[in-house]
């Protein structure tokens, strides 16, 4: 078990070596949208937000592993975060959504990770809330878990997600950079045929004397016909492993309608928005539809087996709900002022999508290799285009 352990963390290691040296979608001049993103152009840039990740690679056929996000670093369940869901088509398990739009309040980590492993995930979530100190006599968890199948390349049915990765992800989440690619719940997804995994963006808005800021990440496995800064990639570059660095004309063909090549456009997409505004449970929920919206500048097509879900909350101190009954003051942004937002969210969704796939890395399992885009010739297309860095 020892040696398992430790060629686990070496293939982690390697895999998190490979991504750094692969570019971001500015890095190549792919910038959607007119919004300045924050400092880290993460869905951290949102004050309070963390981030933790658990990869888990086993062998040549475990490729998985947990994403959670914490909208603020104090007590989750004392101190809830205004938030809402929207689904854009429902295949998919969201646990906890319901009470999320019933109350429009998030009072755990939000987790992702595989679609078996949901049961594992939300039990921890559970365990890991009660267990913080003033949790003592909470009887009751909304545990918010999403995910999606990475069964091409992860052996799924093996339930290798436990509860120790689930915990280990909420415990080492912190500020600062987020790892993507294939890392995390992203170890094992695909996305457009390519090899997908999580992605984060930002955007700040100013509004007279206020600048808020918009975050999202997303769990990146779903397909469509993939276009990046409005250039039809599909139209030139196929995900065949043989040839992914060929040109469509010389290219393996696009599989017919229904087909089952790894490019067909079944799949799911877990988007996570964050803001620092003040919006109710309702405007939320309009901001997260905007994030499921944005799918369709990346060329989803929002397929029957695609579940599309989008989780937004707002990390403003006036905004939280904790066990008081009496009535309390609020600071919320009027709907006429969320215009600007729903354009940060759609250009941060989009960005959030391309490191996606900008950061992913080849993953070999069980014979079958899912090639991460291929830079040299993602560049080439853009400079054709007339798009991203002269």
């Amino acid at each position: 078990m020892r040696w398992l352990a430790l060629a686990s963390v070496i293939a982690v290691t390697a895999l998190v070596e490979q991504s750094s040296a692969r570019p971001r979608a500015r890095d190549l001049g792919i910038a959607p949208g007119t919004l300045t993103p924050g400092p880290l152009n993460a869905i951290t840039d949102v004050a309070g937000v963390r981030v933790g990740q658990t990869t888990i690679v086993e062998g040549d056929t475990v490729h998985t592993g947990v994403t959670a996000i914490l909208p603020h670093a104090g007590n989750l369940f004392q101190e809830k975060v205004a938030g809402a869901v929207f689904v854009g088509n429902a295949f998919g398990k969201l646990a906890g959504s319901t009470q999320v739009q019933e109350l429009g309040t998030i009072e755990t980590p939000i987790v992702l990770t595989n679609t078996l492993s949901v049961g594992t995930a939300v039990e921890a979530v559970v365990r890991w809330t009660i267990a913080q100190p003033g949790n003592e006599n909470v009887r009751s968890v909304n545990a918010l878990v999403g995910e999606t199948n990475d069964g091409t390349l992860n052996d799924i049915r093996g339930l290798h997600v436990t509860r120790d990765h689930v915990m280990a992800a909420i415990a080492n989440a912190k500020a600062g950079a987020v790892d993507e690619g294939a890392v995390g719940a992203g170890a094992g997804t695909i996305a457009f045929g390519w090899k997908g995994g999580v992605g984060t963006s930002s955007r700040t808005v100013r509004q007279g004397s206020d600048t808020w800021t918009v975050g999202v990440l997303v769990q990146s496995n779903y397909g469509g016909r993939l276009v990046i800064d409005g250039v039809p990639v599909w139209k030139e570059l196929t995900p065949s492993s043989a040839n992914a660095d060929k040109p469509r004309a010389t290219a393996e063909p696009l599989p017919a309608e229904g087909g089952s090549h790894v490019d067909q456009a079944d799949g799911s997409c877990m988007i996570v928005v964050a803001t620092d505004a003040p919006l109710d449970a309702r405007n939320l929920q309009r901001l997260a539809a905007r994030a499921v919206f944005a799918l369709a500048r990346t060329g989803s097509t929002y397929s029957n087996g695609s579940g599309d879900f989008a989780i937004a909350f707002s990390t403003h101190p006036s905004q939280r709900v904790t066990s008081a009954a009496g009535p309390q003051p609020r600071t919320v942004l009027p709907t006429d002022g969320v215009s600007a937002l729903f354009e940060a969210v759609l250009d941060a969704t989009e960005e959030a999508v391309d490191n996606s796939l900008l950061k992913a890395t080849d993953v070999t399992a069980a014979g079958r290799t899912i090639r991460a885009l291929p830079i040299d010739a993602l560049k080439a297309l853009l400079k054709r285009y007339g798009r991203g860095a002269p």
